[in-house]
């Protein structure tokens, strides 16, 4: 009971002011060791109602501290305290963002042993849950299972599980007919649905439908909302259509309707793609003006694309004001950079950005670890014919790092030295290459035997030389 010398109550606690004092403490458990300490002044006439405990609740759920907070649930049965419907969707709401649809699921069967009549707000708030979480089949089974509990279509709950059919192309299709028996339904299409069916439409690459569906808005007088712009100019990208992309944002932003990061990342990137960079970097100049800042798909977006137009200078200058501003480039994004210098032949620069991952622990992640091995091993390769040794320091690093080296690398490797006379490391190279169980073929062992065969005649000719040396001073004597 420490609590009650931290703090004075007063003769007569308020639920007010317990409110207060919970908000006011940042440490969840602290606000906890609060709320228990007004209920022990319960003498003095206080006792927490579903405000108070709501309150806590949501402290609770906000850290991710399940157990704590569903104690809590147990103490208002207890207390015969009346458990709200809304108490239990933040605790729904609350699995639902860190992932535990199976838990969802569980809170929601609680209600009946609390009392808590589920009205239809709550069977479409765990829909909606389950189908943002990818689990498309459980969240069908449950639409049917709300149908048989007597729960009536509603235009919300008709607009998650089209969203739910628009997940993927197999099930679009049936999306599109619900769309069309909303009417029958006493339901009337509203902008979310249309959106919700332009955005899937698009990412399936059938944006000529989209674009219908966009024109039916209007006739119907639903206005397509920034996101709605943006899921249409996405598709006009995808289908490389950039002039009536641009058309698009154009007449969006004359209807007063302000593009977001996203909006204008997806047609940065399209324009990237179709080869129109400078197009692309100045509408990063007017999204900056618009105080908009770029993230890391915006940025590695435009320096892909820079790199592929060979526009290396102005790529490494995006990626330090990309690094000035907070972001961090990943492995992939330096494999953008390196692979352009590789294609401009320009393996000083791109060992030099290698070297600055390894200084950075930048690693690979699985999905681009493949392109990593390709990239280092192009790079020993192409410093083979103008810097040997430090082809050798990348090849001692990249085995360092766990990085395999092709056959072709070693080949290269081997090749270089035995031109350069070091028979060494040529020596060292073959060892290694067999370790590795890549076996060296016919050309490298040629290459190897002739360096020696070279190294030989070399030794042969000099001891001839010295030879002949001896015998004129011995004849001058």
């Amino acid at each position: 009971m420490a609590i009650k010398t931290m703090i004075r109550w007063p003769k007569k606690i308020s639920r007010s002011l317990v409110e207060q004092l919970i908000r006011a403490e940042k440490d969840p458990q602290k606000a906890l060791v609060i709320f228990d300490a007004a209920a022990a002044e319960y003498a003095n006439g206080y006792k927490h109602d579903h405000n108070t405990f709501g309150l806590m609740i949501s402290r609770l759920l906000s850290a991710n501290q399940f157990r704590p907070a569903e104690d809590l649930l147990n103490r208002m049965k207890d207390e015969k305290c009346k458990i709200t419907e809304d108490t239990f969707l933040s605790i729904c709401r609350a699995y639902g963002r860190v992932h535990k649809p199976g838990e969802v699921i569980r809170i929601f069967q609680k209600m009946k042993e609390y009392d808590c009549e589920a009205t239809p707000k709550s069977y479409v708030t765990v829909f909606s849950i389950l189908v943002d979480e990818n689990q498309l089949k459980v969240a069908i089974k449950f639409y049917k299972y709300m149908r048989q509990m007597g729960i009536p279509p509603s235009v919300v709950s008709l607009n998650v599980l089209i969203k739910a059919l628009c997940k993927n192309g197999g099930t679009i299709n049936a999306a599109l007919q619900i769309f069309h028996e909303m009417p029958s339904h006493g339901c009337s299409p509203d902008s979310y649905t249309y959106g919700t069916l332009i955005n899937g439409m698009c990412r399936l690459k059938r944006v000529r439908e989209a674009k219908e569906l966009f024109a039916e808005m209007g006739t119907k007088g639903c206005l397509p909302s920034v996101v709605t712009y943006t899921s249409l100019i996405h598709g006009l990208c995808l289908s490389n259509d950039l002039d009536e992309a641009i058309g698009l944002f154009e007449e969006m932003k004359e209807k007063g309707i302000v593009a977001n990061l996203y909006t204008y990342s997806s047609l940065m990137d399209g324009l990237c793609k179709g080869g129109r960079c400078s197009q692309a970097m100045e509408l990063l100049e007017i999204m900056t003006t618009e105080h908009l800042q770029p993230n890391t798909v915006t940025y590695s977006s435009l320096i892909n694309g820079l790199c592929k137009e060979q526009r290396l200078s102005e790529a490494v200058e995006l990626l330090d004001r990309m690094k000035l501003r907070g972001f961090k480039p990943d492995a992939g994004l330096y494999g953008k950079i390196i692979t352009g210098f590789c294609v401009a032949q320009k393996f000083q620069e791109a060992a030099n950005f290698l070297d600055e991952m390894v200084f950075g622990r930048i690693s690979p992640n699985r999905l681009t670890w493949g392109l990593h091995v390709r990239i280092n091993n192009t790079v020993v390769r192409g410093l083979c014919e103008t810097d040997p040794n430090r082809s050798f320091q990348l090849y001692l690093s990249m085995r360092t790092r766990g990085i395999s080296v092709e056959a072709e690398t070693f080949d290269f490797l081997i090749d270089s030295f035995c031109k350069k006379g070091d028979l060494h490391k040529a020596a060292r190279i073959v060892e290694e290459m067999v370790l590795d169980g890549c076996i060296p073929n016919e050309t490298t062992w040629s290459t190897v035997l002739r360096g020696f065969w070279d190294r030989k005649k070399v030794r042969e000719a000099a001891e001839l030389i010295q030879v002949e040396l001896v015998k004129k001073s011995i004849e001058s004597h």
